[in-house]
């Protein structure tokens, strides 16, 4: 598997790294539409028809051969097109039809005349403007031509592709299972929430937030809840998971000076790495293979966690998944304020951004150590600077990362 764990690990490397072994292991089923949504397309999906399917009017007004309006003298109404309701009678010379917008053009229409740049006089409809061929005409196939591919393999389902797809008539689609993921949280002093805490206990709250945007990816979830530090527990709670899920999450025990059984057990079970990443925060991670599941160690600090897993675990699980990923949207903006910052490590201050008087503008939330929770709850981006970069002076331009739809 080759880990280089020599020094500080560059972001993008470890995450080049994880995706060249990784792919797709989600088996593929049909599904009803309407319970497709979430899901992962397994196969491109082909548009069974052509979108629009006739020749319709975008307006509702006239319906008007060019060479009858030549002379400039009023057309004779010869009757009405409807929306489900084509007009179906004769079509002398001299002579329009009145329309509404997505009605069937008759045949032999060259234009629609928009109904506020006419008169109408009874049924003598005078034009005041001259159309260009093809104006206000929807051609048929002009949204989607038969057989385009209309949603490619990856996409996952959203509110927004279902009506697309129950628009061109499809009622059954191709979809990824859902990838199978264990988790659980390691350390003696992880308490459960709702149970008193004894003096130097903590509850356990990576938990949660792994479990939440697990749910946003679509994931289903094996919690195994908290694990103590007892080599015993570890490694049915190791075995379980491999068995049981696709991939399986840890947060705790893969920091210098954690309790060691959790790296002892993943070197006898399977071929791991433990990296030192070159970010802030979030240093301490592992990733690697156990005899059937994929492994993601997470540092046990609340906001590395959070950060690691939106920043590398999610674009390995959507891989996974078989799911298009696309790398987040990042602008540049304002520092409204200093920023603290010493080089050595690519920095993910959690931030505020919003519009200013001159442009996008950004300011911290407040302490970014690593495990104070709020700087991350109170944030709606992330202020993403350089490895090398150190202090940033009020009015310096930064890149800042909106939050997407695992934190939002």
């Amino acid at each position: 598997m080759g880990f280089d764990t020599s020094g500080l690990l560059p972001l993008s490397d470890a995450l080049q790294g994880m995706l060249e072994q990784l792919a797709c292991s989600c088996d593929s089923e049909q599904l009803p539409l309407p319970e497709a949504l979430g899901r992962v397309l397994a196969s491109d999906i082909a548009s069974p028809l052509a979108v629009p399917p006739f020749d319709n009017s975008a307006m509702d007004g006239y319906a008007v051969r060019l060479a009858d309006l030549a002379s400039g003298t009023p057309l004779i109404m010869a009757g009405k097109a409807f929306a489900g309701q084509p007009y179906q009678g004769e079509w002398p010379a001299g002579h329009c039809v009145r329309i509404m917008t997505g009605a069937p053009v008759p045949a032999g229409t060259d234009a629609v005349v928009m109904q506020e740049e006419t008169q109408a006089d009874g049924d003598r409809i005078t034009f005041l403007a001259q159309p260009e061929p093809g104006q206000n005409i929807r051609r048929a196939g002009s949204d989607i031509g038969k057989g385009a591919c209309v949603l490619p393999a990856g996409t996952r389902l959203t509110p927004r592709e279902m009506p697309l797809l129950a628009s061109l008539g499809v009622a059954t689609v191709a979809v990824r299972r859902p990838l199978k993921v264990a988790i659980f949280s390691t350390g003696d002093e992880l308490k459960p929430v709702g149970t008193p805490l004894a003096h130097g206990d903590i509850y356990d709250s990576n938990r949660y937030g792994v479990r939440a945007m697990l749910a946003r990816m679509g994931c289903d979830c094996l919690d195994l809840g908290i694990i103590p530090d007892d080599p015993a527990q570890l490694r049915a709670a190791f075995i379980r998971a491999d068995e049981e899920a696709d991939v399986l999450i840890t947060t705790g025990g893969v920091s210098v000076g954690e309790a060691d059984f959790t790296k002892q057990l993943l070197d006898e079970l399977g071929e791991i790495g433990f990296w030192k990443l070159a970010i802030k925060p979030g240093k301490p991670f592992a990733f690697g293979r156990l005899p059937r599941a994929w492994f993601f160690g997470l540092p046990g600090n609340p906001v590395s966690a959070m950060v690691t897993f939106d920043q590398l675990v999610q674009p390995a699980l959507a891989k996974l998944a078989g799911q298009r990923f696309e790398r987040p949207l990042q602008l540049q903006a304002i520092a409204a304020e200093p920023l603290k910052k010493s080089p050595g490590r690519l920095d993910f201050q959690r931030g505020i951004m919003s519009q200013g008087p001159n442009g996008l503008e950004v300011r911290s939330t407040g302490s970014q150590d690593s495990a104070v929770f709020s700087s991350l709850s109170r944030a709606n981006c992330y202020i993403v600077l350089e490895r090398e970069r150190g202090r940033v002076a009020a009015g310096e331009t930064v890149t800042v990362e909106p939050f997407g739809g695992l934190l939002l």
